[in-house]
């Protein structure tokens, strides 16, 4: 290929900038391209005289003209699947901040299907990503993701299940099952004066110990402000809204209690338990609470007398600037902690509209 190398040297140190905004020492230009200093200064000079750049005090420059920019990396995103709100608002995070950070990225759908993963992971050794961000449940699958990505030496940041040797991003679960559990709590005092009968736990044991802390979470923050409530069933569900539905109006054929609070493992499973409450004629003696902050249970709180007294906000919309600060922090080797969490807040009818104001917008 024809190449004039002045010229080469030259676009090599105007791509150097990576925004219009920013001033750069020599010294640090220097260092970005490798050039020689001689070599970059007499090339900055001529772009100063031709107004390309500007100087900023002794030794900074700032470009006056948009840089060409090249993609600082590849990464690999495999989510969880496409299926509900959440998933999607969480994936469009992640995608749009690639986007920002100039970063090529991959993206897989697990379709919450173990085989799929795998071959998703496989799919990303050989793309040779730079980071492997890594969106599944399945705690048996864990290990062999795992192997994969330490094997090629790519960087894991792991949301859902943990994974050896990845960086853990996503919910403090335990805080977010805590706050809901004293969310449903306090609400029973309120309502009920503390008389529940029975706390119903839905889970999803698939997703191994992270999401039964969550649960642990929740009944501990009910019997913090419930501690006379005893009985306590757990049922085994796979965070979906019709494999709850069915599992809690199996529950309540059975049960003789009344007045039930039911935390469940997120929204899908939420929104199913409150469906199976409402066929079976018994939304006047629930009170269920959520977890993630999904769109649908947001409509759903916002309906008159609904029984859904609360979902923990997890806010998937700011997952992505959260997710490629990790990323770079890996490839730059700074310190990076083993678990990265997200903040929490506990959404109910009263606030949903100071946290989610444009949720109109989208006709919920």
């Amino acid at each position: 290929m024809d190449r004039i190398e002045s010229v080469a040297k030259a676009c090599q140190l105007l791509n150097a900038f990576r925004d219009d905004r920013e001033t750069v020492r020599l010294k640090e230009l220097v260092e970005r391209t490798g050039l020689n200093a001689a070599t970059a200064l007499r090339i900055l000079r001529t772009f100063e005289h031709y107004r390309l750049v500007e100087r900023v005090g002794r030794t900074g420059y700032r470009v006056l003209v948009k840089p060409a920019k090249t993609l600082r990396y590849r990464f690999g995103y495999a989510s969880q699947g496409e299926d509900s709100a959440f998933s999607q608002e969480w994936s469009e995070s992640i995608i749009q901040a690639a986007r920002v950070e100039n970063v090529e990225l991959l993206v897989f759908d697990n379709g919450v299907d173990s085989e799929r993963a795998l071959k998703n992971a496989e799919l990303m050794v050989r793309e040779k990503v730079s980071v492997a961000i890594e969106h599944q449940f399945n705690e048996q699958i864990a290990p062999l993701l795992s192997a994969r990505f330490l094997k090629a030496k790519i960087p894991l940041i792991a949301m859902g299940a943990a994974h050896a040797g990845a960086t853990y991003f996503g919910g403090n679960n335990y805080q977010a099952g805590h706050i809901g559990g004293r969310g449903l709590a306090a609400w029973a005092k309120k309502e009920w004066a503390g008389q529940a009968d029975q706390l119903v736990l839905v889970e999803m044991s698939v997703a191994g110990p992270l999401l039964r802390s969550r649960m642990i979470g929740v009944e501990a923050g009910v019997k913090e402000l419930l501690p006379g409530l005893r009985q306590v069933v757990r049922l085994e569900g796979a965070g979906n809204f019709g494999d709850t539905l069915k599992l809690v109006r199996r529950h309540l054929s059975r049960t003789r209690a009344r007045k039930i609070l039911l935390g469940a493992v997120n929204d899908p499973s939420a929104l199913g338990a409150l469906r199976a409450f409402e066929e079976s004629g018994w939304e006047a003696e629930c009170a269920v609470v959520g977890q993630g902050g999904a769109v649908e249970a947001r409509a759903e709180m916002r309906r008159p007398q609904t029984r859904l007294i609360g979902t923990v906000g997890f806010f998937p919309e700011k997952y992505g600037e959260a997710i490629m600060r990790i990323a770079f922090d890996l490839l730059e080797n700074r310190p990076v902690p083993p678990a990265v969490f997200t903040r929490h807040r506990l959404l109910t009818a009263k606030n949903v509209d100071h946290y989610y104001p444009n949720d109109v917008l989208l006709r919920i």
